[in-house]
């Protein structure tokens, strides 16, 4: 069948969770479906040369759809006196709307994929068929967002959260279909028949992360994109409180920072035992040069695409209780704590028993091989909107 995706960003290149899961979506989809694709782009978005040549291997269409500046800002302002959570008012544009109708209106569609609740307004009068990707739940995340930050953000978080909130549940009765990553995002849903949303877990692509043997010039690695603020927290939380205590011990631990896009406040955690490179066209070369892997989130929502990646690649893991409530791992299998002193004793011992951390990793490989496929979480997608 004809199917229209319309996705808040262009699924590539792969730096952002959002583009990771819609890339390999359609990827999938595209064996049994025609795919018509339909982005929003923000105005200083670069668009690298090769990425509508990938796309176009499995779109029979591509369209990037440019946001005006001019247009975001009012609708902000609009946002401050109406039920439009600010997410929302950031993505759309009323003549971005004109086009992805018309779009419609010319490929007529059988069915309408549409990632996430902030794109969600273009798709709402469209009387065909329509699947809603939640992805997470994020009325939840900027719960999470408003509980570590100041007096000021707090306030501003705590209203995108009950916006967002009402924004989700009202949702439910606009759209088929509903999807989300985890059954944890899916309880924070707020509405009664939130159990009909079904689960569409991530995955890995095994052929392409696999154990890498190299020479391990860091101790400890985070992966993520460096502009995103859980990960910005998890990074400081990281060397402002866990590497100190790892120091005691290991004086000479050294560490990797290694995403797209860093914040001036990741930049500044450089030192001598801190490295942060930005992007790195092959991230696996960060995993492979490192003898563990970090994640000490304190916010955000979802299952963590670094994580699963991490663990295909044979590393151990070390990460919070919110992280594996998503991921589901057992004890054998990854390394989780929340304070400092935790998590800091856990990186030093796997850091001084090489052998408890080899078998760590191949338990981690096996356990995501066996629970986390693209083929998988896509052949599942793909009954949904069959149905």
């Amino acid at each position: 069948m004809k199917l229209f995706v319309l996705t808040s960003r262009i699924p590539y290149p792969l730096e952002k969770g959002d583009k990771l899961r819609a890339f390999h979506q359609l990827k999938g989809l595209s064996k049994t479906h025609r795919i018509y694709l339909c982005s929003i782009k923000w105005p200083m978005t670069n668009i690298p040369k090769e990425t509508k040549d990938v796309l176009l291997e499995f779109c029979e269409e591509i369209h990037f759809i440019k946001l005006s500046y001019t247009q975001i800002f009012l609708n902000l302002f609009k946002a401050v006196f109406n039920k439009d959570p600010f997410q929302s008012a950031l993505f759309y544009d009323i003549n971005a709307q004109n086009k992805i109708n018309k779009l419609i209106l010319n490929i007529k569609p059988d069915h309408i994929y549409c990632q996430l609740t902030r794109v969600a307004k273009y798709i709402i009068d469209q009387k065909i068929p329509k699947t809603l990707d939640y992805m997470d739940a994020f009325s939840k995340g900027m719960e999470r967002r408003a509980n570590k930050s100041n007096l000021l953000l707090r306030w501003f978080y705590q209203w995108e959260s009950k916006k967002q909130k009402k924004y989700e549940s009202y949702l439910m009765s606009v759209f088929n279909y509903h999807t989300i990553i985890t059954k944890e995002d899916r309880s924070y849903i707020n509405h009664p028949k939130q159990q009909r949303i079904n689960i569409i877990t991530n995955g890995v692509n095994f052929d392409y992360f696999i154990p890498i043997d190299s020479i391990k010039k860091y101790d400890l690695v985070f992966v993520g994109n460096m502009g995103y603020a859980p990960n910005i927290d998890a990074v400081k939380f990281l060397c402002n409180y866990i590497l100190p205590l790892i120091k005691l011990n290991i004086p000479e631990v050294k560490v990797l920072i290694a995403g797209a896009d860093p914040s001036r406040s990741v930049i500044n955690l450089q030192s001598e035992n801190v490295t942060v490179s930005g992007w790195i066209d092959d991230i696996r070369e960060a995993y492979a040069m490192s003898k563990i892997f970090i994640a000490p989130m304190r916010m955000g929502t979802g299952l963590q695409n670094k994580l699963l990646e991490a663990m295909a690649m044979n590393k151990a893991c070390v990460t919070t209780d919110i992280v594996n409530k998503a991921l589901q791992a057992p004890r054998d299998v990854i390394c989780t704590a929340n304070s400092a002193k935790e998590l800091a004793l856990l990186c030093t011992d796997l850091l001084k028993n090489s052998k408890h951390r080899n078998e760590l990793g191949e338990k981690a490989r096996i356990f995501v091989k066996n629970k986390y496929s693209w083929e998988k979480t896509t052949s599942e997608l793909n009954k949904l909107l069959m149905q």
